[in-house]
């Protein structure tokens, strides 16, 4: 398998892909030496230790040209976690932080979006995005009960696996859309990448998003020896 082709799957239908890597442990030397007009051709000894030296003293800014380019499938759920830590480097950079409440430590009031019978719309006739004309309203009120049934299903499925003792996080699952599959491109900074490795092999991480992690982990790994073995103190598994 070649480089640009690693796929590890993950969970029963997921899977994070390898898709386009940037820069290289040299690329971190290089990056911290540019002050003093100096440049390595390879890797040497010294290199190595001036890695370990700038993890260790949070000199971050040679670790965030290096960049790593996924693709993730992945439960709904995991998508909204990790999406935490594109805005966490996001509100590194420029300050836009953003927090979300979560099932995994909460019991909150459940409610849906739930669209009424004049609400619904066709599908466009020549266009992939938006909708066309509203549905006429006696329709609309087969569909609007039909997605009513759908949620009152999953509530009652869920607070039965709540009150069963299910752990909140795999409870949630039972809500409409909390385990629907989702894929997405992820690029960021080999510091982002290792920010993230670094919270999520934790022991408290969630289950589905640790086995996540260590398939990024192994790509991190592959790339950015050194640096990943400095950036990342939960290293997850050998």
């Amino acid at each position: 398998m070649g480089k640009n082709e690693r796929k590890i799957n993950v969970l029963d239908k997921g899977y994070v892909r390898h898709l386009e890597t940037f820069g290289s442990d040299l690329t971190v030397v290089n990056n911290a030496r540019a002050s003093y007009d100096k440049e390595s051709a390879e890797l040497t000894d010294s290199d190595k230790r001036l890695i370990a030296f700038l993890a260790r003293e949070k000199h971050m800014s040679p670790f965030r040209s290096p960049r790593i380019s996924f693709e993730v499938y992945a439960p709904l759920v995991v998508a909204r976690q990790w999406w935490r830590y594109a805005i966490d480097s996001q509100h590194i950079e420029d300050g836009t932080p953003w927090s979300e409440s979560s099932r995994r430590y909460i019991t909150e009031k459940t409610e849906f979006y739930l669209p009424g019978a004049g609400e619904w719309r066709s599908k466009p006739a020549n266009s992939k995005q938006g909708s066309g004309a509203p549905l006429d309203e006696a329709e609309g009120i087969k569909w609007t009960q039909a997605l009513e049934q759908v949620y009152k299903d999953g509530e009652v499925a869920y607070e039965a696996a709540m009150d069963a003792g299910i752990a909140p996080e795999q409870a949630r699952l039972f809500l409409p859309a909390y385990g629907l599959m989702v894929r997405w491109r992820y690029t960021a900074s080999l510091q982002a990448i290792c920010h993230f490795l670094d919270q999520r092999l934790k022991n408290d991480a969630q289950k589905e998003i640790y086995d996540y992690a260590i398939a990024v982990l192994q790509i991190v790994r592959e790339d950015f020896p050194i640096s990943a073995q400095h950036l990342i103190e939960a290293k997850g598994t050998d």
